[in-house]
């Protein structure tokens, strides 16, 4: 089954101790492009998050939030800096003494001053974490394929109705074709005639040789075989997709496009070009939604 590469998954980690909120978005991209959030303390465990979305995740611009938020005070511890605290009170007394300044250099007025008493997070076991983080990544990440894996089916229903519109329209194209060189031919006698009237006889050997080089450089039939073999692949491709497919159709649309323009260019009929141009429409819109396949 194709997946899309738009997608958002979610999930929630509580354990007591801690509460992790793991949130993973992904839209279109030609690789595999992760970008993590999370707090600075906790980026030993980074590469362990990308290389966990990488299992479920082949392709697209992912964008990771991890929210950690503790539940116990054991988290923080308070720290003093008795060298800081010195400094200011030495420095504090100095002031006194040079401007001659009187007022009391209290303890409230030590403990506000900058780094005397420091909050620091107390040291995480970086084993108990790991799992701790990596699970709720797991959980996001799946419930982010589930996402992935639905809106590809709705891709695969589009791509495979826009696959049925182009081979009947090439069928079409197909009975058209063979009534072109005979169209042809009719047109090339009524313009000689028109030309020269009756007092000169044209050869009719002389006119289907014309009519069969136009025949031969208007000849379509190899590109629009092509063409409903591409279709073909391309349905292949959607249900028996096991493995990211999305840069395989890709390359599979560029195909179609140049047999399309051949075709296109090689008509030499109004019927056949409106017919093709309805044929580039749909294959546009493949291309669109491709862009979007894992």
């Amino acid at each position: 089954m194709i997946k899309s590469m738009t997608g958002f998954g979610r999930s929630e980690y509580n354990d007591g101790k801690r509460n992790i909120i793991v949130e993973i978005k992904t839209v279109n991209h030609r690789y595999a492009d992760i970008s993590v959030r999370m707090p600075r303390r906790y980026s030993f465990v980074e590469d362990k998050v990308k290389n966990t979305i990488k299992e479920k995740i082949k392709r697209g611009k992912i964008d990771v939030s991890i929210m950690v938020e503790n539940l116990t005070e054991n988290d923080v511890n308070i720290k003093l800096n008795t060298m800081i605290a010195q400094q200011y009170y030495d420095n504090l007394k100095e002031l006194q003494s040079q401007f001659d300044v009187t007022g009391d250099i209290t303890l409230q007025y030590l403990a506000g001053m900058p780094d005397v008493l420091k909050a620091i997070p107390d040291v995480d076991d970086e084993e108990e974490m790991t799992k701790c983080i990596l699970q709720p990544v797991r959980d996001a990440a799946a419930n982010l394929e589930s996402m992935r894996m639905v809106e590809g089916e709705k891709l695969a229903q589009d791509l495979m109705m826009r696959a049925d519109i182009i081979k009947d329209l090439v069928d079409q194209i197909e009975e058209r074709a063979e009534l072109v060189p005979k169209a042809y031919t009719e047109k090339l006698k009524e313009r000689i005639q028109e030309l020269i009237g009756n007092s000169v006889t044209v050869p009719e050997d002389r006119i289907l040789v014309e009519a069969a080089i136009f025949a031969d450089k208007c000849n379509i039939t190899e590109e629009l075989t092509r063409l409903n073999s591409h279709m073909d692949q391309m349905k292949s491709i959607i249900e028996k997709s096991s493995q990211p497919d999305g840069k395989k159709l890709d390359f599979l649309v560029q195909e179609m496009n140049r047999e399309a323009n051949t075709i296109g260019s090689k008509a030499n009929d109004i019927t056949v070009t409106n017919l093709m141009l309805q044929v580039k429409a749909e294959i546009e819109k493949i291309r669109e939604q491709v862009q979007n396949i894992e």
